[in-house]
């Protein structure tokens, strides 16, 4: 097996389209590599900036009324993952920072995509295009006549007459199809982690996130490798087996991914933007208003807290009801929202599973999950990320409202909170699931990808044997 894996490397070395697909690819990856890096560089810079300001920003404010400073609210910014260099995912059409403001609960804006030209929709040259994309064209090109030019250079007899083993003449020209990739990706993979470890300031870097995703297209590249091979087993000559190979790789890059978009958006739709910002303002008119005391939620809440704490009047309390109506109507409304953005969330929960089942005709989409979900550039990692964003707008609002409830006198409205007090109100952090939390979430990606590995290898020693 060892002199037929040498043997198809050395017919390798000597083709010149192999050399010249080579070349254009690593210029390519060359290109991409440092047009990435400078990007990560700037957007870094400009999310450490951007987070340094608005906290400066609101710490430094005058002294206020709480609920003044509640509507003037300040801004959650999504952090810059390192391996995003890797994979853009979808970051660049989900924004990167919220405001968060009293009452409302605000969607992600600023994305990358809106400052974009139109040119922009026919994609961005990144690291994985180059290893999601090329690289098993690149596969393709090494295998697609592995056995055909043995037919055609009528060498197949001599090799069955040397007593060469069908099993190790497949495994052989299978293991040379794949070895110069798997080298290809080594280094690049490599090199990508030392430059990303080198960079100052770097977020959440992980050398095991990035071993993970090393084995993850490994894999992807062992599959496309055994496919080549046998489609070569079973065709008649080499540009058969080029055109069907070919083939292949559009329906598993281009028309699986499409197809499965469209039946996971008709299988589970959204909302329009209009009907869910009504169905929000309809479910506020019939509750609690914080700053309207005589409507019907609040008259009920001002006689229950009377009755929990046994007076007889509001200026009776041990605190500032006005403060405490208010944090209970913030209560009210993100409860409210709370419940209709579960509802997008379990759409979007139901259209990645439709999108995963239709993971049986290419494993170029479970591939994809794991690319997004390890880099933290996919829509789940967005969806951690708002949420924890509310979170924090909720603690916020109880922060500033609390403020009011145990300091300021009932009816005092020319109540301010010291400047001081500001700085006191924590920084918005956000980390993202850690590793072994994200292979547990991708299991069924995990388990389509090692089934297409083992059932195209079953099929290529079937074949060998047939052949």
């Amino acid at each position: 097996m060892k002199h037929i894996i040498l043997k198809e490397l050395k017919e390798l070395l000597r083709d010149g389209r192999f050399k010249i697909a080579l070349g254009i690819t690593i210029i390519l990856l060359l290109l991409a590599a440092v047009t990435g890096v400078n990007q990560y560089k700037k957007n870094s810079e400009q999310y450490r900036v951007s987070k340094d300001k608005e906290r400066t920003i609101w710490e430094t404010q005058s002294e206020k009324n709480p609920h003044s400073a509640a509507h003037y609210g300040t801004y959650a910014f999504k952090p810059q993952f390192a391996l995003s260099l890797l994979d853009y995912g979808v970051t660049k059409y989900t924004g990167n920072s919220i405001f968060l403001e009293a009452h409302n609960r605000n969607e992600a804006s600023f994305s990358e995509a809106s400052d974009q030209t139109s040119l922009a929709r026919f994609g961005t040259l990144s690291i994985h295009f180059v290893l999601i994309y090329l690289f098993p064209l690149l596969i393709i090109l090494i295998g697609y006549n592995s056995y055909t030019k043995e037919l055609e250079h009528q060498t197949f007899t001599l090799l069955k007459s040397q007593g060469v083993p069908p099993i190790r003449l497949a495994l052989g020209k299978w293991m040379a199809a794949f070895l110069p990739i798997f080298i290809l990706t080594l280094v690049v993979f490599m090199v990508l982690g030392l430059v990303l470890s080198s960079i100052d300031n770097l977020d959440y870097f992980s050398w095991a996130n990035l071993l993970v995703l090393f084995v993850s297209y490994t894999v992807y590249y062992l599959i496309i490798a055994t496919i080549t091979i046998c489609i070569s087993i079973w065709s008649t000559s080499s540009g058969i087996s080029l055109v069907s190979n070919l083939i292949v790789w559009i329906i598993f890059s281009f028309i699986s991914p499409k197809l499965a978009t469209n039946f996971a958006n008709a299988a589970h739709p959204y909302p329009s933007k209009t009907a869910f910002d009504a169905q929000i303002t309809a479910d506020k008119k019939n509750g609690l208003d914080g700053h309207n005391p005589w409507n019907e939620a609040a008259k009920k809440l001002e006689q229950e807290t009377l009755k929990e704490y046994g007076v007889d009047s509001l200026s009776q309390l041990p605190f500032n009801y006005a403060g405490y109506r208010m944090q209970k109507g913030e209560e009210h409304e993100a409860a409210i929202y709370a419940k209709h953005y579960e509802a997008l969330y379990q759409i979007a929960k139901n259209q990645n599973k439709s999108y995963q089942m239709l993971s049986f005709i290419s494993p170029f989409i479970p591939l994809r999950f794991l690319s997004m979900d390890i880099t933290n550039t996919s829509d789940n990692l967005h969806w951690k990320f708002t949420q924890a964003a509310e979170l924090y707008r909720i603690d916020k609002q109880r922060f500033l409202n609390y403020d009011i409830k145990d300091n300021a006198k009932l009816g005092d409205r020319s109540y301010k909170m010291g400047s001081d007090k500001f700085k006191q109100l924590p920084k918005f952090e956000f980390s993202p699931p850690s590793l072994s939390q994200i292979l547990t979430e991708n299991k069924m990606n995990l388990g389509y990808l090692a089934l297409w590995l083992v059932l195209p290898i079953v099929f290529l020693i079937y074949s060998s044997k047939k052949i």
